[in-house]
């Protein structure tokens, strides 16, 4: 738990210390996580979910977890953070130099952040870099500066609003010359209203911010007000050491219409064309309307109880914002079409008689693979998405029909738009392409979990792989070596 509100202290002393009243906290704790798995519930069973199943039994619990985990910012306080690091150095005002000598500039970089979007609730990463000029006989403790940051990092917010509030509260609490802030900040692009994020994807390693909007705001107080000032210059100075450029005339910072990308599902058309695309997973797109009104409720619950006020202006539309997102992963209730693909068509002609065929690879068929196949997908365990790229690898009998690349996408599609997870998705694909080539077949997942980074676990940048294979590829560790050596060729390359 975070550090407390002044409202959790009792008032008893014990050796000149405050106790905590524990037992009101953990009422307060239990209440608000308790209110946020009813609505989680309520969602899942808007999603044609069983919340008695195997697998989801836990979820409401987990999200209430990590949403408070996510949100525990407004239960600290920055001042108490700054004030207890405080230190009598040598500022500008001192009249004997700057803090450690001439120059007077503490910046610390590279600060990995993350929040939640007010608009989405989804998600965004930050990296953040924060650096302030000491005046008269305080300086802070360096930790401190990414500490305060993310406190605030840790509420619902947008880019602009937090670069703000992380350098007013240093303002206020460290009192220096000048204080700056730098947000690079990556918000997950709504896949459905951007096609182009699939097929931006050409090597494992951009799947972590390819499909992601991305926008840099920078904000300063005292001598950094002017945004052409010296102050300024050697603050993005040494952010260049790091490989970071912000220019000295950038744009003014957006609106928070072009940050979140959810923004435009308000508005008739996005990029000034209309928005009449076809959904990627073959299903209508879901409007929240008449037949949502519990899942709306429920998201305006959780809001409620994470310390935020739903009829706000910057959170009246969030709660349909995040329905919107949820409900393109419904559970669905139809046999699997796939938008109209036809298994049998593409079964191989010459079906193969094991037992009267060689073992040798080259006789049973040629090695053939599908790589960086694009996919998004819903963690089941978190409601958090991650996403990533496929790779399947099969043995084309003699006289079989060729694949489109297509085809498999749509296969990936299918089981990726709906709750999840990753070892499952593996498995799924791998047994709906055996349907195909038959039976050997070998998949690999590589994917970038939300989860691992938003509920406290706090690893930015990890991946995940996954591998499911069938016939000779669980038989013959050559036919297996043969594919992970395409997919590590490939990977090497850059193709």
């Amino acid at each position: 738990m975070g550090a407390l509100d002044e409202g959790h202290f009792n008032g008893e002393l014990e050796n000149g210390v405050k106790l905590i009243n524990l037992e009101v906290c953990d009422e307060e704790e239990v209440e608000a996580t308790a209110a946020i798995e009813g609505a989680v519930k309520v969602l899942l069973q808007g999603l044609g979910e069983d919340v008695n199943r195997e697998g989801l039994k836990k979820t409401p619990l987990r999200v209430a977890k990590a949403l408070r985990e996510g949100t525990k910012g407004y239960r600290q306080k920055a001042k108490d953070i700054v004030q207890s690091a405080l230190f009598p150095e040598a500022g500008l005002d001192s009249g004997v130099g700057y803090a450690g000598g001439t120059g007077g500039l503490v910046i610390v970089r590279d600060i990995d952040l993350f929040s939640y979007c007010e608009s989405c609730l989804l998600p965004f990463q930050v990296k953040c870099h924060v650096g302030y000029i000491p005046s008269g006989q305080r300086v802070v403790g360096l930790s401190k500066l990414s500490r305060v940051a993310e406190v605030f990092a840790r509420r619902l917010q947008e880019p602009r609003r937090l670069a703000e509030e992380i350098c007013s509260a240093l303002d206020s609490g460290i009192k220096p010359a000048g204080v700056a802030v730098v947000l690079q900040c990556w918000h997950i692009q709504f896949p459905e209203a951007d096609r182009n994020c699939f097929s931006q994807i050409h090597h494992p390693s951009e799947m972590n911010m390819q499909g992601w909007s991305k926008v840099s705001v920078r904000f300063g107080l005292g001598l950094f007000a002017n945004e052409g000032s010296e102050a300024w210059g050697d603050f993005l100075a040494l952010l260049k050491f790091r490989g970071v450029n912000v220019e000295k005339n950038h744009t003014k910072y957006p609106t928070s219409h072009h940050w979140c990308p959810f923004r435009s599902l308000d508005a008739p058309s996005c990029n000034g064309h209309a928005s009449t695309h076809i959904p990627l997973n073959g299903r209508t797109p879901s409007r929240t309307g008449p037949s949502q009104p519990a899942m709306v409720a429920a998201v305006a619950m959780i809001l409620n109880s994470l310390g935020e006020d739903p009829s706000r202006k910057e959170f009246v539309s969030t709660p349909r914002h995040f329905v919107q997102w949820l409900t393109k992963f419904r559970r669905p209730n139809m046999d699997m079409k796939l938008n109209g693909f036809d298994f049998d068509q593409f079964k191989p002609r010459l079906q193969k008689n094991m037992n009267d065929v060689d073992n040798s690879i080259l006789d049973q068929g040629e090695l053939q693979s599908e790589l960086n196949i694009p996919f998004w997908s819903l963690c089941e365990h978190h409601l958090l998405p991650f996403h990533g790229v496929i790779h399947i690898g099969y043995f084309q009998a003699k006289g079989a029909e060729p694949v489109e690349r297509s085809r498999l996408q749509s296969i990936a599609h299918f089981h990726g738009w709906k709750l999840q997870v990753q070892e499952r998705l593996s498995r799924q694909i791998m047994e709906t392409v055996a349907m195909i080539f038959g039976e050997d077949v070998m998949v690999v997942v590589e994917a970038s979990h939300t989860c691992m980074v938003s509920r406290g676990i706090e690893k930015v940048g990890t991946s995940t792989a996954t591998i499911a294979t069938m016939g000779r590829f669980s038989t013959d560790p050559t036919a297996k070596a043969m594919f992970l050596q395409t997919v590590s060729d490939c990977t090497a390359s850059g193709g």
